[in-house]
């Protein structure tokens, strides 16, 4: 709740800006760029008279005296009835902000609050603060979590006697708005909603989420309420705007923070070159690790986010083979991330909050506003994706407002060696907006059939703006409606909301099930995203560092089977993707070919997986992993060369294949900085228009072509050669980058040109065109940079 009295902060051996000046003078060569984040003042206002008296105590005994400006505004803005909007950076007391109104409500009227929030973690961190408080001025506020983890025997009394009901969108949409009967008294009494982290409501989940508060909002109006929405944000390109996007109303804008903060470094770090004619530079997971071990051993608390679960135990290892080497002594490194049981991701979370942890290895889990005690140094390893994301994990660190430092170590990831190249684009570019399409047909399709299960339709009833009679029709040709007069009542058997995901996934995780020793015990749980590159048979999964070998999948069952192992390796999964244009929205010339703007098909394969020893990170085998492929229909953008300019620029095929490959690559990292998507949400591949051949760059850099089973083609076999370059939206239906790329297409195509023309390599390397092969440094013949660089070209004269 970030009070504004906090108790001394513990003596450390050294502060951040002391091992900031250290790396800065031993590493000078890989430290990029440099920002000095100046201290700030903060600005107080008095405790408004107007709060409960009991509350006003239970504030003092927390050490909260007075308001930072932002929190007083948010007050006055809360209490004269306005839908409220508060985006102020990390740890700047934002919860605050909603607290005083909710409890205050609770107190004074018996008034009933949900709040949302889209991590477990974050529920759980909330209701410990309201409980603390509560118990500081015996204020009498129930405040309860609601979601998967509540036992069955405590739902009824939640549903009956909470205050404040704390859960996340998945919970309202499966189990509380479906049963909205037996929550008739929350809903009548319903005062306030307050949606935390809204940054997170983007895309695909977004959409789903603006479909959801429609229904909430529908929901409240027939038992008689209408609560006013109180929402937050951390820093985005476009918060007030997106905030009224979910909610579809006016929101009052709290946007200037009145919280302290003291000075923050941030270094931009790259990994030094290790093959300059191949343009390869040592990993970031070394370079994370260095750094990561300076801090713990001049005693400052460390949180290093990785962007993979995989990379998150193999960083845990290799700190815990160095901190936490004698069983004797409790342990001073801690992984966290998704899959971990409950009571272990809540044990972690006291630890941290306890300050027992020198060294916590995270994924994106601990992004968000969770009070994990105090920091003093952020290592990013790798690029998270978004120049918003890198901002808030890096805000994670100084929350007590001491001296922080961030550190941002790029990987060899080409939008990673963009950035350190050009740390004045990081310096200035603004964050990334939040898009989303609520009235997409098939999202919304999903949740007007759930909307019918909920209440009755009658004729002239809207779902927030939708008109939803016609698309009730079509669920009366189906079978699931029937309309009687003016009404459409629900008359199928089947429970809509269980069928429908809010990201837009097959339903089910996958529990991990421990067989060691002839005992079964589920050890961890995995999402069905994951699940595919993670859980394979054969595949090494590590629990806290700890090895275990999937023995069995059963992909039906949602059950991956394992045994404890002792091996010196961990194993990465091996995919590819292949395209089918289905249907062409709009087409134009490019240079000597054309791009087009449609829907695609797009299908992963995940065919085997590496063997990768730790430490030395050689290729030790190779696994094959037999899964069904994964499907989605969205949109993309796509550029296309013909056959006859081909043959009159290219000798060989396997050359325009090599220069397609590279123009490909040097596309999505344009394309991904242009329009400030998160590299994960646009992705890339070369194949045929019409799905029956897909390029791969294997790993040593060399392209090949696989036909719909994965085998190998000569290019020059085939008889209509015309390969295309495909930029798409990974999530289903598309989330709106296709066509602002579309718009671009010549400014994209100038610009990877350009970031060729810039490149120090040779042949080609990871920050322009790709991996190339060590034989291509040495051929007279033209290099993979130079055909990607001919491809472009071709499309742009």
């Amino acid at each position: 709740m970030n009070a504004q009295v906090r108790p001394a902060r513990r003596a450390s051996p050294r502060d951040s800006q002391s091992l900031a000046a250290s790396l800065r003078r031993r590493y000078a060569d890989r430290i990029t760029g440099v920002m000095d984040l100046p201290a700030r003042e903060g600005r107080y206002a008095p405790l408004p008279e107007t709060l409960p008296e009991g509350l006003r105590q239970a504030l003092r005994q927390r050490g909260i005296e007075r308001l930072y400006s932002h929190q007083a505004e948010a007050w006055q803005a809360a209490t004269a009835g306005h839908h409220l909007a508060v985006v102020t950076p990390t740890a700047s007391g934002k919860s605050l902000c909603y607290t005083l109104p909710v409890v205050s409500a609770a107190i004074q009227q018996r008034a009933k609050s949900l709040y949302l929030f889209p991590t477990k973690a974050l529920a759980q961190d909330q209701v410990a603060e309201l409980l603390e408080l509560n118990q500081a001025g015996n204020l009498g506020v129930r405040a309860f979590t609601f979601d998967g983890d509540t036992p069955g025997d405590a739902r009824q009394a939640i549903r009956l006697h909470g205050d404040v009901v704390v859960s996340n969108p998945d919970m309202l949409h499966q189990a509380i708005l479906p049963h909205h009967t037996k929550w008739a008294s929350f809903f009548e009494n319903l005062r306030y909603v307050v949606i935390d982290e809204i940054h997170t409501y983007r895309g695909v989940f977004g959409s789903h989420v603006i479909n959801l508060l429609r229904r909430l909002k529908r929901i409240c109006a027939f038992y008689g309420s209408s609560p006013q929405f109180i929402l937050c944000s951390a820093t985005i390109g476009n918060p007030i705007e997106h905030a009224r996007n979910l909610i579809e109303a006016p929101v009052a804008a709290i946007t200037e923070s009145g919280a302290p903060s003291g000075p923050r470094q941030v270094l931009l770090w790259n990994p030094p070159v290790i093959n300059p004619d191949l343009g390869l530079r040592a990993s970031a997971r070394s370079q994370s690790n260095r750094i990561a071990r300076a801090a713990i051993r001049a005693g400052l608390k460390t949180l290093i986010f990785a962007q993979s679960r995989t990379m998150v135990e193999v960083l845990t290892k290799y700190l815990k083979d160095v901190f936490d080497h004698d069983p004797r002594k409790p342990p001073r490194i801690r992984a966290y991330r998704g899959g971990y049981l409950p009571g272990d991701r809540r044990e972690a979370e006291r630890d941290m909050r306890a300050g027992r942890i020198d060294g916590i290895v995270s994924t994106s889990a601990l992004e968000l506003g969770v009070d994990i005690g105090s920091l003093d140094l952020v290592v990013l390893n790798g690029y998270p994706g978004s120049i918003a994301a890198c901002w808030q994990r890096i805000g994670r660190a100084g929350r007590r407002q001491q001296a922080a430092l961030g550190v941002l170590v790029a990987s060899s990831d080409p939008l990673d060696q963009y950035l350190v190249r050009h740390p004045e684009f990081f310096e200035q570019a603004p964050p990334e907006h939040a898009r989303v399409a609520p009235d997409q047909p098939l999202i919304l399709l999903d949740h007007i059939r759930c909307a019918a299960f909920e209440l009755t339709f009658r004729e002239g009833d809207r779902l927030g703006p939708v008109e939803v009679g016609p698309w009730l029709d079509m669920l009366a040709e189906d079978g699931v409606v029937h309309r009687e007069g003016g009404r459409w009542e629900w008359i199928a058997d089947s429970y809509p909301a269980h069928a429908v995901s809010l990201r837009s996934v097959a339903d089910g995780n996958f529990v991990v099930v421990d067989r060691t020793g002839g005992r079964q015990t589920i050890i961890a749980e995995v999402d069905y995203s994951a699940a595919a590159v993670t859980l394979y048979e054969g595949a090494i999964h590590m629990i806290q560092s700890m090895p275990y070998q999937v023995e069995r999948l059963d992909w039906d069952g949602r059950k991956a089977y394992v045994c404890r192992t002792h091996v010196d390796y961990y194993t990465d999964a091996i995919d590819y993707t292949r395209l089918k244009a289905l249907d062409c929205f709009e087409q134009s010339a490019a240079g000597h070919g054309q791009v087009q703007h449609g829907e695609v098909h797009v299908v992963r394969r995940i065919s085997g997986y590496k063997k990768i020893r730790y430490y030395s990170h050689e290729n030790i085998g190779y696994g094959p992993i037999n899964l069904p492929d994964q499907e989605l229909h969205t949109t993309a953008v796509w550029w296309q060369l013909p056959p006859g300019v081909l043959g009159l620029h290219f000798e060989r095929r396997q050359e325009a294949m090599d220069g397609f490959i590279g123009a490909a690559y040097a596309l999505h990292i344009v394309a991904t900085v242009a329009v400030m998507a998160e590299a994960r949400d646009l992705q890339k591949s070369v194949g045929s228009g019409d799905g029956a051949w897909s390029a791969v760059a294997d790993g040593d850099g060399q392209a090949r072509l696989q036909d719909g089973e994965g085998a190998t083609l000569q290019p020059d076999a085939l008889a209509d050669f015309s390969p295309t370059v495909f930029l798409y939206d990974a999530f289903p239906g598309g989330i709106g980058l296709s066509a602002p790329l579309y718009e671009r297409s010549r400014e994209l195509l100038e610009q990877a040109i350009e970031l060729i023309d810039r490149c120090d390599c040779h042949a080609g390397c990871p920050g322009c065109v790709g991996p190339v092969l060590a034989s291509a440094e040495q051929s007279s013949e033209a290099t993979p940079r130079q055909l990607a660089r001919r491809v472009l070209q071709l499309m742009v004269a």
